[in-house]
Parts: structure tokens; sequence; C-alpha cells
């Protein structure tokens, strides 16, 4: 197995950059860090943690590509991802240039987490239609794979559409393209037509979940696809439990607080999991 880790970064927090060599030099093989655009003042849509009042860190993040693309330039071998961008609130023309400037900085290393969204005031200020963004999301990962794999690329869909042009810089290879989000038909759809992965938040019900996910693979005629729990409090039971489902890489998470706090977290997860790395 091998372990990851994730940060809720702010301007606050551990620098994406500092943490990036810091995880590196201790061994995890990949960084995650997290997108919101803006938060509305507004609360009509509910914290997704359930508690009553949304934490001021979800208005404070960084933009996840210009702080990896900063950790790229100090590292040389750890993944650097998203956990998770939020396609559908970004034109994906310009989207995908910056993901493939961004993976030829970090030498290949760049991996997609993307989600739906939870907060619905945020979507509409980008002009996304709740009940579509899934729909959304789907064709913006597939514009934005043509624009990464083809000389001359086009696309016409509901959402995206865009005449033959050309874009480079490409990636390095192809971009890793892991989905976020509870277990049920639609994730589990896109996840075998244009994913590379599942990235369950916590980890939670995966056992429960992979017949769909391997029927909605076969259905599409590929093979089973990686699941990489997301967000997860470790425990040797917990790891070694995954560990027995075929999980081959687990993001454990890290306190969202500056280099006191978060440093000896790290410390503690590579000295006591060390047997996982």
């Amino acid at each position: 197995m091998r372990l990851g880790v994730t940060l809720f970064t702010t301007d606050r927090t551990m620098a994406v950059h500092e943490l990036a060599a810091a995880a590196e030099e201790r061994g995890f093989v990949s960084l995650f860090v997290p997108e919101h655009t803006h938060i509305p003042v507004s609360r009509k849509t509910p914290p997704p943690t359930g508690v009553d009042t949304l934490p001021d860190e979800y208005a404070r993040t960084p933009d996840p590509f210009v702080a990896l693309a900063a950790a790229a330039t100090v590292t040389e071998r750890i993944r650097l991802g998203t956990g998770v961008a939020l396609p559908a609130q970004r034109d994906p023309i310009v989207t995908a240039k910056a993901i493939a400037t961004l993976d030829r900085i970090a030498g290949g290393r760049f991996v997609l987490g993307a989600g739906y969204g939870w907060n619905a005031e945020e979507a509409a200020d980008h002009g996304v239609p709740w009940k579509r963004r899934r729909a959304m999301v789907r064709e913006h990962v597939l514009a934005m794979r043509e624009l990464w794999t083809r000389d001359e690329a086009s696309y016409e869909g509901e959402f995206v559409a865009f005449e033959p042009c050309w874009s480079w810089p490409k990636p390095v290879g192809p971009i890793p393209v892991l989905l976020g989000g509870a277990p049920g038909p639609t994730l589990f759809a896109h996840i075998a037509e244009f994913g590379d992965g599942w990235m369950p938040i916590g980890g939670a019900g995966i056992r429960e979940a992979l017949p769909a996910l391997r029927a909605a693979c076969d259905a599409a005629g590929r093979e089973m696809v990686q699941i990489v729990p997301f967000g997860t409090l470790p425990t040797p039971e917990k790891l070694d439990y995954y560990a027995g489902l075929g999980v081959g890489e687990v993001v454990l998470r890290l306190p969202a607080g500056g280099r006191e706090e978060v440093l000896p977290v790290l410390d503690e997860y590579a000295r006591t999991y060390a047997a996982f790395m």
C-alpha cells in the first residue's frame, strides 16, 4: 500500500510547497489540496460536514493549480493533486491549459481529483445549473481530455462546444482523473466512462459499493479502476482493512494548521504507518 496526505489549505495553514517538500522527504507518495473559488455569504446550502456554521477555511483556499505549481518546483517524486477540484465551475479550455502547464512543470506528476460540488450558491455564481452539474462535470472533463490528447481538438456538447483548435502545451502523459463523491449509479457510470478511479471521502462504505463499481466498469468494457480512500483518519486496523479490499493508496488527513501543527502529525503518520508505505 502507498500513503498520501491531504490538507485543507488556506492562507493561514502551512504553505502547499513547504508541505509537499516535507511529505516527499518522509516518503509519502501524494499530496492533495482542495478548491473553492469563493463562498457566498448566504448560507442556504448547509455545511457538508453537518455542523451548524460553515468553518471560515472554506472561504480561504488558495488556487490549487497555482499552489501545486509552486510545490512542483521544490519536489521531484511526490504526485500532486486536487482533492477535489470543481470542473463545472471552470472554463474547460482555460483549465485544460493550466493543468497541462502544471503537469509539465511537475514532470508528469499531476492528478486531477474532481468533484461535483456541494455549495449551490457558489456554483450559481459560476452559472452552473445545480441539477445539471454532474452532466456539466462530465462534459468539461471530456472536453479537457480532447485538448490534452489531440493535435486538433474539438468538442460538441450541451455545455461545451468549440471548433477544431490547437492548444499546447500537452501534458507529459495521460492525466489521471479520480472522481470524488458518494457511491451511486451516476458517479460510477462517469468513473467507468472517463475516470481512472474513485476517491470516497473518508473511505466508508467501500466494501458495499464494490460490486456496483465493478459492474459499471464491466458494462463500459474496461478493467476495474483504482479506489483511493480520501481524507482518512488512519488506524492500523483501518489500513489493514483497506489493504484486504485491494486498495493500493490511502490519502491521510492532516490538521488544517500551520507548520507547528502539521509537521508533528506528518511525522507521527510516517513513524506509525511506515509498514504501509
